[in-house]
C-alpha cells in the first residue's frame, strides 16, 4: 500500500478522518502485514463473567435431551411413588400440589437464566459478526493490494515490451 491516504480514498470513498475505528484498525493491521483473525470462542469466553458462564451451562443442560428425559423419568417416579407405592401415606397425594409448586419454582428460576443465555448468545453473534467484518475487510484490502501490485507489474512489463518493440522497429528501419 504505497500511498496510504490515496489508498484509503480510492477504496473507501472517504477520507482517512472519516473512517470508523474498525476500518482504521483493519487498515493499520493490513499496512503492517499482521494477522487480524482471532479465535472468536476464546476471545468471547475470556470476557465472560462467572454468572454468564453459569447461565450458559444451565441453558445448555436445560435444553438437552438428556435433561428432558431425566426430568420426565423424575416425574414418572414421583407420580408412581405418590400413587402406588405410598398409596396410604403419600407425601404429595394426587393432584400433586407440592410437585406443581416445585415445577413452578424451577420454571421461575430457569426462564430468566435461559433468557440471560439467549441475550449472551445474541451478544456473541454480534461479536462474531464484527470479527467476520474485520477479517473480510482485511481480505478485501489484501486482494486490492495484490491487484495493484499485479497491475503495476503488468504495466512495467508492457512498458518494457513497448521499448523492445520500438528498438526492433528502429533496427528494421536501419536495415532498410
Amino acid at each position: 500500500m504505497y500511498n496510504l491516504s490515496n489508498f484509503v480514498h480510492l477504496h473507501f470513498d472517504k477520507s482517512a478522518d472519516e473512517l470508523g475505528d474498525i476500518e482504521k484498525r483493519v487498515l493499520k493491521k493490513a499496512h503492517e502485514r499482521k494477522v487480524i483473525s482471532t479465535d472468536v470462542n476464546a476471545a468471547f469466553s475470556a470476557e465472560a463473567s462467572m454468572g454468564e458462564r453459569l447461565a450458559d451451562g444451565i441453558a445448555q443442560v436445560g435444553g438437552s435431551w438428556s435433561f428432558i428425559l431425566s426430568f420426565l423419568l423424575f416425574l414418572v417416579v414421583w407420580t408412581v411413588i405418590n400413587t402406588i407405592v405410598l398409596a396410604t401415606r403419600a407425601f404429595d397425594p394426587y393432584p400433586f400440589i407440592f410437585l406443581n409448586l416445585v415445577l413452578s419454582m424451577i420454571a421461575a428460576i430457569q426462564a430468566p437464566i435461559i433468557m440471560m443465555s439467549q441475550n449472551r448468545q445474541a451478544e456473541r453473534d454480534r461479536f462474531e459478526a464484527a470479527k467476520d467484518y474485520e477479517v473480510n475487510l482485511k481480505a478485501e484490502l489484501e486482494v486490492l493490494s495484490l491487484h495493484q501490485k499485479i497491475d503495476m507489474h503488468v504495466l512495467t512489463e508492457i512498458e518494457s515490451l513497448k521499448q523492445e518493440i520500438s528498438k526492433l522497429v528502429q533496427k528494421l528501419d536501419n536495415q532498410n
